[in-house]
C-alpha cells in the first residue's frame, strides 16, 4: 500500500478549505483516509498563522515511513523545512522558441547592438571634432 500525504477538499462552492491527510493512493480525493495531519485555508493571507495548521510531528513520522506528499504540499512543507522543495523547470522544452524564431531574435539583437554602436560613434565624433578644434589655434 503506497501512502500519499494530500489535500482533501472541504468547504462550500468557490470557498475551498482543505484537510491535510495521509491516505492510500488508491482512495478517492475526499474519501477514506488513514490519519488527519492538519488543515490548509488558501483564502487567508499568506502571513496568517491559521492559513496552514499542521501537526509537524505526525507529518515527519509519515514522511519517515515513506509517505509521498503531493507537489503542492511538498512546496508548503519545504517552507517549514520538513522536506526538500520540488524541482520545477523554468520553461518546458515544448514551449521553447523554435529555430526560425531563435534566428529572428538573434538578428534583432545584432541590429540593436549595431544601432547602439553607430549611435555611440556618432556621439563620439562631434566631441572629438570639438576637442580637436579647441586645441588648434585659429588662423585669423
Amino acid at each position: 500500500m503506497s501512502v500519499r500525504i494530500r489535500l482533501s477538499r472541504g468547504g462550500s462552492k468557490k470557498r475551498p478549505y482543505y484537510h491535510i491527510v495521509a491516505a492510500d493512493s488508491r482512495s478517492p480525493r475526499d474519501g477514506r483516509y488513514i490519519e488527519k495531519l492538519g488543515a490548509y485555508n488558501p483564502l487567508l493571507p499568506q502571513d496568517s498563522e491559521n492559513r496552514l495548521v499542521l501537526d509537524t510531528e505526525k507529518v515527519s513520522a509519515w514522511l519517515s515511513k515513506g509517505a509521498q506528499p503531493t507537489e503542492r504540499l511538498q512546496k508548503l512543507f519545504a517552507n517549514l523545512g520538513l522536506c526538500a522543495a520540488p524541482i520545477s523547470r523554468e520553461q518546458p522544452k515544448k514551449s521553447a522558441p523554435k529555430a526560425k524564431a531563435m534566428e529572428r531574435m538573434k538578428a534583432k539583437e545584432e541590429a540593436k547592438a549595431a544601432a547602439a554602436a553607430a549611435k555611440a560613434e556618432a556621439s563620439a565624433a562631434p566631441a572629438a571634432e570639438a576637442s580637436a578644434s579647441a586645441e588648434e589655434p585659429s588662423a585669423e
